[in-house]
């Protein structure tokens, strides 16, 4: 099972041990934890299927892996929650829990593990999630905090990253989603933000590949050209800029690697 906690949604989904999806059911997020409790014992009332191996829950924050406790929600009210143990007696089986950025990333490198070892998935939505995966494992040295911790130089102050390189912050600046942008010179501006988080990443991370995703990411092919360029720019024999591709299951990544994370650790 895969339960992905969003801030507005939460998605279950039942997956076989082939990793098809079988059942899939959103339902709107309460603010209140109990009562998301409550309404996700519900949702698996109705789910035809009862019984699982093991599931994993993604949360848009930061995760005490080792005690199974959901430390911070970036967008939501929640602290220090025993996740792992309280849903555990929700689904009857044993559970983990990850950073969703993290998850999504540990999706697209099982695609690309005949090609690449070291990939960084970086979703750009409404935040910027960053997750690594070396031989197709989730690196947990890097932290779960995303463009909210990665503290760049921009019109003269050190800020977030995501407070100008995500997808709000093209929302507050052009007045538009990503999916409504399409003129070229506008995509050659919001780069410009984009560019010096990826400059950080790539230096200290050194991928071989760099996978985007997220609601600005599903619209890649619009900006690819003028990120490379951008990025090409500060290349060197010691800066290597990797190949840049967008995610392959943009919209179901999350899941897939609930139940890719899973498979490892109840396997």
């Amino acid at each position: 099972i895969a339960i992905d906690i969003g801030g507005t949604k939460t998605l279950v989904a039942t997956l076989t041990d082939q990793g098809v999806i079988k059942e899939s059911v959103k339902f709107p997020t309460p603010q209140v934890y109990t009562a998301w409790k409550k309404q996700l014992t519900s949702t698996l009332a109705g789910l035809e299927t009862k019984q699982f191996k093991g599931g994993t829950v993604a949360i848009p924050g930061e995760v005490d892996r080792k005690n199974g406790i959901a430390v911070m929600f970036g967008n939501l009210p929640w602290r220090d929650l025993h996740l792992v143990k309280d849903v555990e007696a929700i689904t009857g089986c044993p559970m983990l829990t990850e950073n969703d950025a993290k998850l999504a990333g540990l999706s697209e490198a099982m695609l690309l593990k005949d090609k690449y070892s070291r990939v960084l998935y970086v979703t750009i939505s409404t935040g910027v999630g960053i997750g690594l995966t070396v031989d197709q494992k989730i690196d947990t040295a890097i932290g779960d905090g995303g463009g909210r911790t990665m503290l760049l130089m921009h019109e003269g102050k050190m800020v977030p990253w995501e407070t100008f390189g995500a997808g709000s912050s093209i929302v507050k600046q052009y007045g538009k989603f990503a999916s409504e942008i399409t003129d070229k010179a506008t995509w050659k501006k919001i780069v410009h933000n984009f560019t010096p988080g990826f400059i950080e990443l790539i230096a200290i991370l050194e991928p071989e590949v760099i996978v985007i995703g997220g609601g600005a990411g599903a619209y890649l092919e619009r900006f690819h050209e003028f990120l490379v360029a951008d990025l090409k720019k500060y290349e060197t024999p010691m800066f290597i800029v990797p190949p840049i591709l967008g995610a392959q299951r943009p919209d179901e990544a999350v899941v897939y690697g609930c139940y890719d994370y899973a498979k490892q650790h109840f396997s």
